[in-house]
């Protein structure tokens, strides 16, 4: 009797101390955005944050992936701005614009960028939607320095040059200067470094290297401005490594994964914490920490707060989590 006590109490201890040691520092925020019963949310494949901490959200509206593309632009609005605080749609643009939204970025004077898959175009405009600059020959798919073939993602510098990853039907990453005359790119089809197997997203820190969600490839590549390789990042536990965000306040990073179905349930996403070197800290999501629905994480943004905001395209929905307390 006296040992079948001792097990319990030592298994009591030790669910309390795996709990402490588990306890996640973010919370997933309830009823967060306010989105309108009318209002057609797609999949949310990009994201980004204003200088004024507000979110923006790419969006497919009414339309899935499709392969072919088709040719008609969506006939609904795929460019929202969701109040950081209230949640709610303070200004919507881009109906009748766009064919496959995938990539977005928000510069330092609030330009947005977009890569949209179905046009093979890197597009520009200033914060209220007008056209400042378009790469690539709408509706060609190409390798050259003039054409992209399914562009995935944008990541600008502080000079103003970016980067674009090309993407589902290139495997590089290309560099454009300040006015996206073409400079130089890296990357080919492959599994060794300097090689992708879709370059799904990417960013920047405050050094300019360029992290690759490396996404069929289940890593992260670390570059420098050049394009050098510097290291990479691989588990056995990811998934498909879909998108990357550098926090340059704090000097950490996040990447999401996903791992697909099985017996036709899908498993879901993680979001991974790492150091600026690629050491994985701590991770959230399928693996636990995390009382949310399962998700398919398409892109993920990152806050002057450390908030988490996290576009979901299995449930058409966006996420944010509050910082609670610092990994």
């Amino acid at each position: 009797m006296k040992k079948i006590f001792n097990y319990l109490l030592l298994l009591i201890l030790l669910s309390c101390s795996n709990n402490n040691e588990k306890e996640s520092p973010y919370k997933l925020i309830a009823n967060w955005p306010k989105i309108p019963d009318n209002y057609v949310l797609g999949n949310p494949t990009g994201l980004a944050l204003k200088s004024n901490q507000n979110l923006v959200v790419f969006h497919r509206a009414s339309r899935s992936w499709q392969t072919p593309m088709p040719k008609d632009k969506i006939k609904e609005n795929t460019i929202i701005e969701i109040d950081n605080s209230s949640g709610e749609i303070i200004n919507a643009w881009g109906a009748n614009m766009f064919i496959m939204p995938h990539g977005l970025e928000i510069d330092n004077e609030n330009n947005v960028w977009i890569t949209d898959v179905g046009l093979h175009q890197v597009i520009k405009y200033d914060s209220t939607g007008k056209e400042l600059m378009v790469l690539g020959k709408k509706g060609e798919p190409g390798s050259d320095s003039f054409h992209f073939n399914l562009p995935t993602d944008i990541a600008v510098s502080e000079d103003g040059s970016f980067y674009v990853s090309d993407g589902y039907g290139n495997s590089r990453i290309i560099k454009f200067s300040k006015n996206g005359t073409y400079l130089f790119e890296w990357g080919t089809f492959g599994k060794n470094k300097n090689e992708f197997n879709i370059p799904h997203g990417l960013d920047l820190d405050n050094k300019g290297n360029v992290y690759v969600a490396d996404r069929e490839n289940n890593r992260i590549q670390k570059f420098d401005s050049l394009g050098n390789f510097i290291t990479e990042w691989k588990s056995k536990s990811n998934g498909q490594l879909y998108s990357v965000n550098v926090n340059n306040h704090d000097n950490y990073i996040l990447g999401i994964d996903y791992i697909g179905l099985e017996n036709l349930i899908p498993v879901g996403s993680d979001i991974i914490y790492f150091d600026l070197d690629l050491n994985e800290k701590s991770r959230f999501g399928r693996s636990g920490l995390y009382d949310g629905q399962k998700a398919r994480y398409h892109d993920i943004q990152i806050d002057k707060k450390g908030n988490i905001y996290a576009g979901d395209i299995l449930n058409n929905s966006i996420q944010k989590f509050r910082l609670i307390k610092k990994n």
